[in-house]
């Protein structure tokens, strides 16, 4: 595959997904810049690519803190060729019982957030004349199970963002896709699939959870060169899971 750019950022870094597509870009010839969010991820980050020594940076972004947005796009300046995005935190809760002062938190971490990001790293694209963003949605936007309102609401609202940025500056350069993996063999899913395995591999046509591997290949696929046709668009990727009953 060819690429149009090296620097790649990387929302949510120290994930397992997020560790197996820097392994795969530096295999490619791109530089990874992977953000976390705490000392845990940072570590977590160092000790998996230990092997790719100068051949990936790390640096810190705490969503909800706007100061960490200024601090890391002045540490990698005007230098972003990709983004991909697979930040997300974590609320699981019926809507009716839900503590709505953390539903205020949430939805302002996981959308407004997102969207000064998106809207700074855009700029920063616009100077160069291109750019390629890539959001790592999940398949519960279309599909969520019980509890996972709010999840699948922040995922909704945030593809909204990136597919209206790819309508707004595609004629700039500047390009989005969304990616809906289902479930995958990694962090809360592979738990998820561990406690529920039946029921939920029951579900899917394919019969099998999606590999990090395959996520991986797949999102560095919609980055090359050979994937500029695909923008402002929401892709599934979920063994079938979404296209029946």
């Amino acid at each position: 595959m060819k690429f149009t750019g090296n620097r790649t950022l990387i929302l949510g870094g120290s994930c397992d997904l997020a560790i197996t597509l820097a392994k795969r870009m530096i295999e490619a010839g791109l530089f990874p810049i992977l953000t976390y969010r705490n000392e845990k991820g940072r570590k977590y980050i160092s000790e998996n690519l230990k092997d790719c020594q100068k051949k990936y940076s790390s640096l810190y972004l705490e969503f909800g803190n706007r100061d960490s947005i200024d601090s890391l796009l002045h540490q990698t300046g005007d230098d972003i060729d990709f983004m991909v995005d697979f930040a997300q935190g974590n609320l699981e809760s019926l809507v009716a019982s839900a503590d709505i002062e953390v539903v205020y938190s949430y939805f302002a971490e996981n959308i407004s957030f997102r969207a000064e990001i998106v809207k700074k790293v855009a700029r920063i694209m616009m100077k160069n004349k291109r750019g390629r963003l890539v959001y790592i949605s999940s398949s519960a936007a279309k599909r969520p199970n019980p509890g996972q309102g709010f999840y699948a609401a922040a995922k909704l609202a945030s593809e909204a963002i990136y597919k209206n940025l790819g309508l707004e500056l595609g004629g700039h350069g500047i390009t989005t896709v969304t990616l809906r993996p289902g479930y995958i063999d990694s962090g809360r899913g592979k738990k998820f699939i561990q406690d529920h395995s039946k029921k939920v591999i029951d579900k899917v046509p394919i019969k099998r959870a999606l590999t990090k591997k395959e996520v991986a290949e797949a999102i560095l696929f919609y980055l090359s060169n050979s994937a500029t046709g695909f923008n402002a668009t929401e892709i599934s990727m979920d063994g079938g899971l979404a296209a029946g009953k």
